[in-house]
């Protein structure tokens, strides 16, 4: 094996040491609701709760899409490389060295072997002498080998940390949606507990020629509930 290969070889086995330590992140537990959450994650709850208008079918709807779409675009994104992969180059490489081996018999160094009338006949050279030259040729077909088996290591290096990057936003985005369903849910309570029953009371003040109205706004919060 030469010096480049070998050092190539080194470098990449580091390579796959440190991918071997890499500790990822680990999801995040249980909801916590807004009244038991951390400063921070109170006030970005508030900001997403601030994002749905209970007046407004669009906003309901549309309630949490953005995260949703980044998370549709990941994981289409983790698909396609999984279908683009192509194993086979890295095994066709091991049965080409598995090949090569085969067909490489450290039988034929043994120099009390003597050779046959066909081999005296022919000329053919020395039990050693024929051995150096197989072996540097099958040296050769082995460190060519070698040097795609590293390849394929660089690519496949470089895939698990293209996933390790993914697996993070990933969890990025599962507590970006954690934290819409605690302002969803928390946009609930305030619906049934403060919302509905001050337009019931709205309701119940306005005047004759209001009450319609009122009640078609009372009706629309409860459906939209």
């Amino acid at each position: 094996m030469s010096d480049d290969i070998r050092q190539q070889a080194t470098q990449l086995a580091n390579a796959v040491e440190e991918a071997a330590l890499v500790r990822l992140p680990d999801p995040a537990g249980d909801l916590v609701p807004l009244d038991q959450a951390p400063a921070d994650k109170a006030e970005a709850i508030r900001t997403r709760m601030a994002e749905i208008d209970m007046t407004e079918t669009a906003s309901i709807i549309g309630f949490g899409a953005r995260a949703q779409v980044e998370l549709q675009t990941i994981s289409q994104s983790m698909l396609n490389d999984v279908r683009n992969k192509d194993v086979g180059p890295a095994g066709d490489s091991l049965r080409q060295i598995v090949t090569t081996i085969r067909g490489f018999s450290v039988s034929e160094l043994d120099t009390r072997r003597e050779r046959s009338w066909w081999e005296r006949l022919t000329g053919r050279a020395a039990p050693l002498a024929n051995f150096m030259a197989r072996y540097e040729t099958v040296q050769g077909q082995i460190d060519k080998v070698t040097e795609n088996l590293l390849s394929h290591e660089t690519v496949l290096l470089k895939d698990i940390k293209s996933l390790d990057i993914l697996y993070e936003k990933t969890l990025d985005f599962y507590d970006e949606l954690a934290l819409y369903i605690a302002a969803g849910e928390e946009k609930l309570k305030e619906l049934d507990t403060t919302t509905i029953p001050a337009k019931e009371a709205e309701v119940q003040a306005a005047p004759q020629d209001q009450q319609v109205i009122k009640a078609q706004e009372l009706r629309d919060l409860r459906a939209a509930r």
